[in-house]
């Protein structure tokens, strides 16, 4: 799983470069900026004596056996329910900084030999920033045994820094590093143990229940059934987590390093068609990011006092909690930034607006739609950083428009495929101009004609 700190419910997306891809993504090693000197071979292969740390006795251990799996991708588990869960949404804090995290189950499985079988595992995508800035690309594998106990087989994982890859840490393979770990007991009670890495001296976790049955306050309303957990990590240190059923991993953390589940499709899906409101959320937001550039300041309180109409109402109708507080915040921070005639500010917020309405628009629209929608607010942040000269930052809008790209629930028309190539030609150039006019022949095609200026 994920490093002290950043650990949470699903990861996954890119595998390349490592020698156990089998990830579609187009990027080579060029576009990565992978050096593979920086890839870490396992300290103590197949794991082994964990040395000084204060592990669980054996007798608390539920993962000491020799898992079968029938019907490895049919999860049922409701702990850890990676087959049900089309897309997650984490936020919270690292360090105090705003922490997003995308999961994405993706169409495929791969076929992984390990412990003289070859099990076939689910494949989810995880993506996460910190502060808007990508920070952590990685891809897991997941398996059911026929106990009901969901299996890890490993990740690829990809660190980043100023929008390139740093290095490969945390990467490991079920079979070529060592074995597969449990993740989720089929039915944990207090004082179980298992371990969800377990590689001593490479990756290495150690999971203790300390309370179940518990209820959790969900994006909607209160989950009856949760989990509580307590993590050790291979430097020593512990981890609190909770899961709850239909979700899995719920919230990771404390104080400054707190991330928790925000939204979950289809468990938190709304009936009905996207409500007026937040298309108009949407379209100001697109006007704001426009207009502001020119200075046409009572165009943008128009727009703004619009927005914190249709958000006002749109949140009397009932919104997910953590969600909703995000977009408080933001439609603030527009506020202010519009009231003090700040055009790189205002489009800032607006695009921060626009982030929290897709994630609201994820209820009602196909993941496919809200995807494309973020390809073009990627795009949009693009212009801004490329205008700012902000070289790390075109990286990062650009490492983000290739993964949200990647996992499309289904394949691009020609046209818009080229458009989408053009962004992230601008985003590689880090040319303005050419960010600008690519940017907005992709509004143009995704808008009927109405380019973006």
């Amino acid at each position: 799983m994920k490093a002290a700190g950043v650990t949470f419910l699903v990861a996954a997306l890119i595998s390349a470069a490592t020698g156990c891809s089998d990830s579609p993504v187009t990027m080579n090693r060029a576009d990565l900026g992978l050096d593979p000197a920086k890839r870490r071979g396992p300290a103590v292969p197949g794991g082994g004596d964990c040395g000084d740390l204060p592990t669980a006795p054996l007798e608390q251990r539920v993962d000491l056996y020799v898992p079968t799996f029938a019907h490895p991708t049919a999860v049922t588990n409701p702990l850890f329910p990676i087959a049900s869960l089309e897309r997650t949404l984490l936020l919270g804090t690292v360090d105090g900084a705003a922490f997003r995290v995308e999961a994405t189950l993706l169409s495929r499985t791969k076929s992984i030999s390990a412990d003289g079988r070859t099990v076939e595992a689910l494949v989810s995508q995880y993506v996460a920033w910190i502060d808007g800035r990508i920070e952590e690309v990685a891809i897991d594998w997941y398996a059911q045994d026929d106990q009901g106990a969901v299996w890890y087989l490993g990740e690829d994982v990809f660190n980043y820094e100023d929008g390139r890859v740093a290095d490969t840490d945390g990467t490991w393979l079920a079979g070529r590093d060592g074995p597969m770990a449990m993740i989720m007991p089929a039915a944990p009670r207090p004082g179980d143990a298992w371990r969800p890495e377990n590689i001593c001296g490479f990756v290495f976790e150690e999971v203790t229940a300390t309370a179940t049955g518990i209820t959790v306050p969900g994006p909607l309303g209160p989950v009856v059934g949760g989990l509580v957990t307590r993590e050790l990590h291979m430097d020593g240190s512990y981890e609190d987590k909770t899961f709850a059923p239909g979700y899995g991993e719920f919230s990771t953390g404390s104080g400054g390093n707190l991330e928790a589940l925000a939204l979950a499709i289809p468990i938190d899906a709304a009936s009905g068609a996207t409500p007026d409101e937040l298309e108009r959320i949407e379209d100001a937001t697109e006007e704001i990011f426009r207009v502001a550039r020119s200075g046409e300041w009572v165009v943008v309180a128009a727009l703004v006092t619009d927005i914190e109409a249709a958000w006002s109402a749109l949140r009397a109708q009932g919104a997910p909690g953590m969600v909703a507080a995000e977009m408080d915040a933001r439609v603030a921070v527009l506020v202010i930034a519009a009231a003090g005639h700040d055009a790189a500010a205002t489009r800032q917020a607006s695009i921060g607006v626009a982030r929290s309405g897709l994630d609201l628009a994820l209820r009602y629209e196909p993941r496919h739609e809200v995807d494309l929608d973020h390809i073009e607010l990627w795009a949009r942040q693009l212009v801004l950083d490329t205008a700012a000269r902000d070289r790390a930052g075109a990286l990062s809008d650009h490492v983000s428009i290739k993964l949200v790209r990647e996992r499309l629930a289904r394949p691009l028309d020609r046209d818009l495929a080229a458009r989408i190539d053009a962004v992230e030609a601008a985003a590689h150039s880090g040319d303005a101009d050419e960010a600008a006019v690519a940017v907005g022949r992709l509004h143009e095609a995704r808008a009927g004609g109405i380019a973006r200026k």
